[in-house]
């Protein structure tokens, strides 16, 4: 075989490998962003002009989150905050809406306690995405019923089921490295 008909052969070969392994290689970051988001993965790809604009994007999250300083919480500390949760629960029965404005000052303090900016609510869901976008749900629908409670247009049925969504992402927070420590009711 001539030198030309090799090269005619070896390149389209070369160009289905090199294509196949971007693809592959696509695929794979595809599935890895789809586990760690969760959820979190299918709504950013609906809120964005592609699946592409949305996979960038939930990687500049990761980027940003692996800059950040997560950390655990001493014994001493989660345990303070076990006894916090609990004061705003009981708060509930006589004022349920400040108890769940007061929720949502908890959850934002212990976010920052972990090392999470807690500088705009939509940043907080973006962070808060990466590591917990299973539970992260939870807040858009607990935030959501705080604010219409602070113009008096929520229930009180949709006041507890906002200490049941903050609680959600509360526990979460409060465990480490994925060992669940139930907040004491």
């Amino acid at each position: 075989m001539s030198t030309g008909t090799l090269i005619t052969i070896i390149v389209p070969i070369a160009v289905v490998v090199v294509l196949l392994a971007l693809a592959t290689s696509l695929l794979m970051r595809r599935r890895q962003l789809r586990k760690r988001f969760g959820p979190e993965y299918e709504r950013a790809v609906q809120t964005t002009d592609s699946r592409l604009a949305a996979e960038r994007e939930l990687s500049a999250r990761e980027k940003r989150h692996d800059s950040l300083n997560i950390k655990p919480l001493p014994p001493a500390v989660r345990d303070r905050y076990s006894h916090d949760w609990t004061r705003v629960q009981e708060e509930f029965v006589d004022s349920p809406g400040e108890a769940v404005h007061d929720a949502d000052r908890l959850v934002t303090t212990l976010m920052q306690e972990r090392g999470y900016p807690t500088e705009g609510y939509e940043q907080r869901l973006k962070d808060l995405s990466v590591e917990h976008g299973r539970t992260l749900e939870h807040y858009r629908t607990a935030h959501e019923i705080d604010e219409r409670s602070t113009r008096h247009y929520a229930t009180t049925e949709e006041l507890r089921s906002a200490m049941v969504h903050y609680r959600a992402l509360f526990e979460e927070l409060l465990s480490d490295g994925g060992q669940q420590r139930p907040v004491r009711a």
